[in-house]
């Protein structure tokens, strides 16, 4: 039962309610110096010494043992006396057993300060949160070799405000450091004092660029390919919300009570844009967010600020059928007829409701018009991949504008590039690109070029930042579970021994 106890020699066993007492005692056997290492058995006083071992069936378990005060004999050595240590148990100036003192570490990694103290008192051992704290910062921190490919991305310490770095190996997935902030100098000094790092996966960011380049200025600098993707399906939004006029089917609708507004608005930006008025400024003067003003200034007229409408499902929806038949045999027919018609066939809903259902034209079109985002997940997306029926309205949506046709197949080639890793054409495609009249595009084609080494690296060699975002998606774990009240370095411990 007390498999941790079998160096000592046990005297009783004491039962306390929740708690069992165990007296004990050392073995005489020679214990060598701790400062010389020469073994001695001369006893030169006894102590008491009390200490929280493992728990047995939710007890807890107190071991008080009789420990000796040894006296070395050698005679020029710079301790004369000395308390004995039984191996694999104790520890200097512990409170706890050496296994004990393991689970509580372990629990702490888990779950923390005030959860691993609840969870410690269910198994009999009395400890606070404060302790469970201070083991965990005492645990040693793994040391391995720095890592040739190294993985470098951000973290919300406190999300638009403080920023941490995190770094690990990208290769062996394994958790190298955790840097207090995202500055440059901060990860350029950390890059000079490990030398060795021959590959370095970043995302876009220019900080982490400009380290690299001042620590590792011999390090292969690969470009993230989500992270590539990704700004190229916000290029492609821009585009299809600007040719969203070409591509929206059935007929016209009448506007929103927001276009009215949505006009009054981009007139009072762009009025104070013509004056000479900086960002700032217009966002101070008009009261708004800068992220609004930046939108309405975006845009060159208020149309591309448009959204086709997205409706919910309501109880004429499933007689949409019949109502288009209807209306396609005889456009004239009364509303009340129909009404008539679709209650006899189960309709419940009320006249009003069908009023503003045909007023909308959801029973005038075949199939209704998708989001943008819609379109764009339709786009970023392997034809072959998509339903049937949405294979077929993306085709019919490219067949009615020229541009989308065109932004279609610069994204069928990028993506040709990125899982084929054909770095060495990326420079014909963005040829290609600034010869079409899409100017989102252009745009992220100047991005590229402006990274360009690391982009052509990230489309060629196999490591990417896959690895660290997981590793991030774990960390938010850690953030939520101690919920903003924990510093840096606790933090830091966790991540690095979770």
């Amino acid at each position: 039962m007390l498999p941790e106890l079998s160096s000592l020699l046990i005297d009783e066993l004491i039962e306390q309610g929740r708690v069992v007492t165990v007296s004990a005692r050392t073995q005489r056997t020679p214990v060598g110096c701790p400062a010389c290492g020469a073994p001695t058995g001369r006893v030169h006083a006894y102590h008491r010494r009390r200490l929280a071992a493992l728990p047995v069936a939710g007890r807890g378990v107190v071991v008080e043992m009789r420990v000796r005060r040894l006296r070395c004999l050698t005679a020029d050595c710079p301790q004369q006396t000395f308390r004995e240590q039984v191996p694999e148990l104790t520890t200097r100036w512990a409170r706890r057993t050496r296994q004990l003192t393991v689970l509580v570490g372990d629990l702490a990694v888990v779950v923390a300060g005030r959860a691993g103290a609840a969870v410690l008192h269910r198994l009999g051992v009395r400890i606070s949160r404060c302790t469970v704290l201070r083991v965990l910062l005492g645990l040693p921190v793994p040391e391995g070799p720095v890592p040739a490919v190294l993985s470098v991305d951000d973290f919300a310490l406190r999300r638009g405000r403080r920023y941490a770095t995190l770094l690990i190996d990208a290769v062996t997935h394994r958790r190298v450091d955790v840097l207090p902030d995202r500055k440059a100098d901060t990860l350029a000094a950390w890059l000079r004092a490990h030398p060795g790092v021959r590959v370095v996966c970043r995302d876009g960011a220019a900080a982490y660029a400009e380290a690299i380049r001042v620590g590792a200025p011999h390090a292969v600098q690969v470009s993230d390919r989500w992270h590539l993707w990704a700004n190229l399906a916000r290029a492609v939004e821009k585009t299809v919300i600007a040719h969203s006029g070409c591509w929206r089917d059935g007929p016209a609708r009448p506007p929103p009570p927001l276009d009215g507004r949505t006009l009054e608005q981009h007139r009072a930006v762009h009025a104070l844009l013509d004056q000479g008025h900086g960002l700032l400024e217009c966002a101070r003067r008009l009261g708004w967010a800068l992220n609004t003003v930046k939108r309405y200034a975006r845009a060159a007229t208020a149309e591309q600020l448009q959204r086709p409408p997205r409706y919910r499902g309501t109880l004429v929806d499933p007689f949409r059928d019949h109502l288009r038949r209807r209306r396609a045999e005889d456009p004239g027919v009364p509303v009340t007829l129909l009404l008539a018609e679709i209650r006899e066939l189960g309709y419940t809903g009320s006249a009003n409701l069908l009023v503003r259902y045909l007023d909308q034209g959801r029973a005038d079109a075949a199939r209704k018009p998708p989001s943008p985002r819609r379109l764009v997940a339709w786009l970023m997306t392997k034809p072959t991949e998509l339903p049937t029926q949405h294979r077929d309205h993306r085709h019919d949506l490219l067949t009615a504008c020229a541009h989308l046709t065109a932004l279609a197949e610069r994204v069928e080639q990028f993506a040709g590039l990125l899982t084929e890793r054909r770095g060495q054409d990326l420079d014909a495609w963005m040829t290609t690109v600034n010869a079409d009249d899409l100017p989102a595009l252009h745009s992220f084609a100047h991005g590229l070029r402006m990274d360009l080494p690391a982009v052509v690296a990230g489309l060629t060699l196999p490591y990417s930042n896959g690895p660290i975002e997981g590793a991030n998606t774990k960390v938010k774990l850690l953030k939520r579970q101690m919920y903003g009240r924990a510093g840096f370095a606790l933090l830091r411990q966790r991540i690095l021994l979770a």
